[in-house]
């Protein structure tokens, strides 16, 4: 199987949790369908979802992503090969910020941008970790 994960950050517009309510639900339908699992670590200000799966599935469903106006300013931050699954459980995790995830002053100045692959999915590693999933390092080939 073509196998890859693909982070992206976004802003979200008109975020509450009623609305994150229903974006997680949808998601979970969609990505337990498509055979897309991940997680979505979000706040008030960032949307930062990590997807894995079949290729073009992934991609699919990042386009769809996209082209929600309920995201602002979406931009890929990586986009490797992976021989396995950080989330092979969950469709879709939902994780909010932790401290220790890049805060609102960090993102604004830009640090998020910055970040390498490596510690972008070393984040989520660590966030699969905190669930209880078994967290492996992907090749970031």
């Amino acid at each position: 199987m073509d196998l890859i994960q693909l982070v992206y950050a976004s802003r979200p517009f008109g975020f509450d949790a009623p609305g994150l309510h229903v974006i997680l639900r949808v998601a979970r339908r969609n990505n337990t369908r498509d055979d897309v699992t991940g997680a979505l670590i979000c706040r008030g200000d960032l949307y930062l979802q990590l997807l894995e799966g079949p290729r073009d599935k992934v991609l699919a469903t990042f386009a769809r992503i996209a082209g929600d106006d309920r995201h602002v300013d979406v931009r890929v931050l990586v986009r490797i090969a992976a021989s396995e699954r950080l989330f092979a459980g969950w469709a879709m995790l939902d994780d909010p910020a932790r401290s220790w995830i890049w805060d609102k002053q960090a993102v604004d100045a830009g640090e998020l941008d910055r970040a390498t692959p490596h510690e972008i999915i070393a984040a989520f590693a660590r966030v699969a970790a905190d669930a209880g999933t078994e967290a492996r390092r992907p090749s970031l080939s």
